[in-house]
Parts: structure tokens; sequence; C-alpha cells
């Protein structure tokens, strides 16, 4: 278990990341039955299409990653499905974040040998925050992704956030800090946070910018922003508000936006971004 830090240690921490890396762009497939799925606050799912082939198109757009849930595994009691995973990870170079019923170290090592370069664990690591500490030890904390879905609604600051985690598929809520457990969730192994608001996911009305920045000042490990995007500048202003990298579903599953054409905005914009390949950064 790694050492517990100091809020000043973690201020420290947060003054070395500078200066800032490239932000990543990252589309989510969330996958139900084999099939992409988006609805609006995990409710009303509605087909996006095939996984493999979604992937394939927003590589070739530029996207930096790519994240795969299985948003009904845990639900239902079972692992993600492997073939998803294999099937995605053939049409991609880029590195693929996956996750959806991971309980024990086994069902990420089938996740990885499949294919994906990170698990994204929620769930079971609330259930048992130990399972954090047996994926860094054996797989090391760069493959370990805390997923946190925070709902507002919590003590307000000093005391805490005012975000409560929520869990399975975000029907269940717990009376747990967000910002407290990815605090915990760091000092246990996690190396990522993927942070999604379900106040805003789905809705195409920005990030949850109090959110997001409750969390940077809790870790000093790079933070995924999730949930509502709608524009570039919705991505410029979770950068601001300490996101790393900026995921969205939506605007990419239905052709408002290309992944290339948010770098090109995002350049504009001032945020440091990779180079879309040359010959899709113009597709818009």
């Amino acid at each position: 278990m790694k050492r517990m830090e100091t809020g000043a240690q973690r201020a420290a921490a947060l003054e070395q990341r500078a200066p800032r890396l490239p932000v990543r762009i990252i589309p989510c497939l969330d996958v139900r039955a084999g099939r992409v799925v988006k609805g609006v606050r995990f409710r009303g799912l509605q087909d996006q299409g095939d996984p493999a082939a979604l992937a394939g198109a927003y590589e070739e757009q530029g996207a930096d990653e790519v994240v795969v849930l299985d948003v009904t595994a845990t639900p239902e009691g079972r692992g993600t499905r492997l073939d998803t995973v294999a099937a995605v990870r053939a049409r991609l170079s880029v590195p693929v974040t996956v996750g959806g019923g991971i309980g024990e170290v086994a069902d990420a090592a089938a996740l990885l040998e499949a294919g994906a370069d990170k698990v994204a664990v929620n769930t079971a690591a609330l259930r048992r925050p130990g399972l954090l500490t047996e994926l860094a030890a054996r797989f090391g904390s760069q493959c370990v992704v805390a997923s946190i879905d925070a709902l507002a609604g919590g003590p307000r600051p000093p005391r805490a956030s005012g975000y409560l985690v929520v869990v399975r598929s975000g029907t269940e809520r717990l009376e747990r800090d967000a910002a407290a457990w990815a605090r915990e969730a760091v000092e246990r192994g996690a190396g990522e946070i993927l942070l999604t608001s379900i106040d805003r996911d789905g809705t195409r009305s920005g990030y949850e910018l109090p959110l997001l920045r409750a969390v940077r000042e809790a870790v000093p490990v790079p933070i995924v922003a999730s949930g509502g995007a709608d524009t570039a500048r919705h991505m410029a202003e979770a950068v601001g508000g300490g996101a790393d990298a900026v995921l969205a579903a939506s605007i990419f599953h239905q052709h408002h936006w290309t992944v290339g054409r948010v770098k090109s905005e995002l350049a504009q914009l001032g945020v440091p971004v990779r180079p879309a390949h040359p010959s899709t950064a113009e597709a818009l």
C-alpha cells in the first residue's frame, strides 16, 4: 500500500506536473450486449453502432485513446465480454481502457490478455478497496484506473466536496464523498481517475467543474473528465479545472463533432493537444 500523503505533499506533486502534457481526447464506448449504447444519466440507452467499427473510425480521426465500458456487466453479475475487447483491440493501435464487471485480479488479467492496456474498476473497488492494491501490485499502477461516478448532494465544503459516489451504473447511491474516495483510491494504487458526473452525463451541458476541481485538489494522478461535453470550449474548461484528458461519447457517436475538429478548436483555444492524423484533421 502506498504511503499516505499530506495535503502539502499533494499540492507539491501537482506543481511538479507542469509543464502540462498534451491533453488526451478519448471517445467512450458504453457497451451493452455487444453494441455501443448511449443515454442520458445512464438511462434511456439507445443503440449507436458496432464497438469495433466505431473504435476504428475514432482512431482514424485522431483519438488518443478509447475507453470501453460494459455498462451492464456489474448489474448482471458478469465480466466484460472478452470478444468485444478483442474485436476493438484488433482495430486499434492507441491505448484501450476497459471497465465493467471487474471483481478480482483474474478478471483484470483476462481483459489485459484480450487486449486492454488499462482496466477501470468502480463498484468492486468500493466494496473491497484492497482490490486496487492487488491490481497495482500485479500489473502496476499505470494499468489501474479508479472509475468514479459522482452525484451532487453530499456535505458541502470545507468538510467534503459536495458530491457522493454512486455505483452499479448509477443505480445505487453511497454515503461516500467523491473526492475522499478518489484520494483513497490513489493511495491504494490507482494510477488514474476516470471521473464521471451523473448529473451531466449525456446532457451536453458541460462538465461538472466543481466536482473536477475538488478531485483535482485531492489527487496528483491524471484525471479523465467525463459527462456533459458538447463543445471544444467545454473541454477547454475541463482542462482549466484540472483534467488531463477529456472523454466524450454523444458528440462523436451522433456525428456532431469529429476528434480532428475537436483537436483543431482546442488548439485554437490554447489547449495543448497531439496533432490529429493529417488526412483527418480537417474532417469536419
